[in-house]
């Protein structure tokens, strides 16, 4: 691996994933996407697939580069010369039917399951497509992409998926024998990490209070509720939900009702699921969320690029505030202000922000977490529609889309994921670590945050 070609040291924000996949604190992230080929797409399904690979590659560099020395403090990216496609990519033959619309599936949340617990070794890709496919018609499929989280964010899963339709598409023509199994990578330069993209601010109160909290004391609520204390192994358990298009469009609109959005109604609900489900003497829940920071990078940054532009942000929720008969949209509405103020701030004052202070991420990050209380309860990340338009029935189309992602180690007890796609249904991804969270509490928590959605859009 020393001789591969170096192409930029790993970025800050790019290191924290780097450092948590080498301690296997936390593995990946996935978007799923299913495919639906026209008749006159007569070749195998592999073919088709190989060639879109083939197109990504040399669209997006990310997919050629790995990262070397995850376990040192300086790692950086290297680039393979080629990828042997059969490798990260992955053929499986459904033992069922294709799901209706209206219902999960199974099938890949055993899929998913085994993905999210499987990490990335050098020197192969460090990403995967795991192709379902449909023994009933073999024009339809499942695909996968499971990536590490240092080449990718959550909205770069989508732009993986948004590309690789485009790409499917202009496969029209393929010939036989045409598609390619080893494909030489692209001498483009990576895209620039967020560090080379924004200044990162931070005000001399935010950044007084954090390392105050850090460094000297922090203080933890007795009621406060977030699963077990920070525990190894890492091995994540995966249950998607699945919310119907009907459903999903008046959810959308009693959001819009509520002077409130669909990632905010949701974290409420989550809160409200959780408050009601654990015993009494928990009072609170703390909320870390997930923001896409493409919308302050320059214009070489699109939705349709590969890399990681993102940041955090908390809320709070309590027992009292939550778990009152009728559903709280007063606090949805807050938790649409709370959004609306961090995105004013621009990526001011945002976690990512204080990496630059970070000397050992493997020890200060994670290491020396394990064995204390854990400080984030629950985690909505909403990468949104799929945003493919109308679709013609003599192109490739796409129909739901699953947004996943690893359990981590000391992050949220519980994560929510959150997609929507060519369908136009709403698909919550649940994931959580084994013995942090009891599995019949997550059982309940997941009912009842999948009835509220239910129940709002009747109100």
């Amino acid at each position: 691996m020393d001789k591969l070609e170096k192409l930029r040291p790993v970025g800050r924000l790019e290191q924290c994933s780097t450092a948590r996949h080498s301690l296997g604190f936390y593995n990946n992230v996935a978007v799923t996407a299913s495919y639906t080929l026209p008749g006159p797409f007569t070749l195998p399904v592999k073919d088709y697939i190989y060639k879109a690979c083939e197109i990504l590659i040399s669209q997006h560099p990310v997919l050629s580069a790995i990262p070397i020395g995850e376990d040192t403090k300086e790692p950086y990216f290297a680039r393979l010369p080629e990828i042997d496609l059969s490798t990260p990519v992955s053929f499986q033959e459904r033992t069922g039917p294709f799901p209706r619309l209206d219902e999960a599936d199974s099938e890949l949340d055993a899929v998913l399951q085994a993905q999210h617990n499987t990490p990335f070794e050098a020197p192969s890709p460090h990403w995967r497509l795991h192709v379902l496919t449909d023994p009933a018609d073999n024009r339809r499929f499942t695909a996968v992409f499971v990536f590490h989280h240092a080449i990718g964010d959550g909205t770069s899963g989508k732009a993986f998926h948004r590309t690789f339709l485009q790409a499917m598409r202009s496969t029209a023509s393929l010939a036989p024998g045409e598609a390619q199994q080893l494909i030489r990578s692209p001498q483009s330069p990576l895209l620039p990490n967020v560090e080379e993209l924004h200044t990162l601010p931070l005000s001399i109160p935010f950044l007084a209070g954090a390392l105050f909290r850090e460094k000297i004391w922090s203080s933890t609520d007795p009621g406060l509720w977030a699963g077990s204390e920070v525990r190894l192994p890492l091995e994540t358990n995966v249950r998607h939900v699945v919310i119907p298009k009907p459903v999903a469009s008046s959810f959308k609109d009693s959001c819009r009702r509520e002077a409130t959005t669909i990632t905010a109604a949701l974290q409420t609900l989550v809160a409200r699921a959780i408050l009601t489900h654990v015993p009494n003497r928990f009072t609170s829940v703390h909320l870390s969320g997930a923001m896409s920071t493409r919308r302050w990078m320059p214009d070489t940054i699109t939705d349709d690029s590969i890399g990681v532009w993102v940041q955090d942000y908390s809320d709070e929720y309590t027992r009292q505030a939550v778990t009152s008969e009728a559903f709280p949209w007063a606090e949805a509405k807050r938790s649409r202000e709370t959004i609306e103020r961090v995105l004013q701030l621009k990526g001011k004052n945002a976690g990512p922000n204080l990496l630059k202070y970070v000397g050992d991420f493997h020890e200060e990050l994670y290491r020396s977490k394990v064995g204390k209380h854990r400080k984030a309860s629950f985690e909505v990340s909403n990468i949104g529609a799929l945003g493919v338009g109308e679709q013609e029935a003599e192109q490739p189309q796409v129909g739901r889309v699953v947004f996943s992602q690893s359990a981590s180690v000391t992050g949220s007890a519980i994560e929510v994921s959150v997609a929507s796609g060519g369908d136009g249904c709403l698909v919550l991804a649940f994931t959580w670590q084994t013995d942090v969270v009891d599995s019949t509490l997550m059982s309940s928590i997941i009912d009842q945050a999948t009835g509220e959605v239910h129940g709002a859009c009747a109100l």
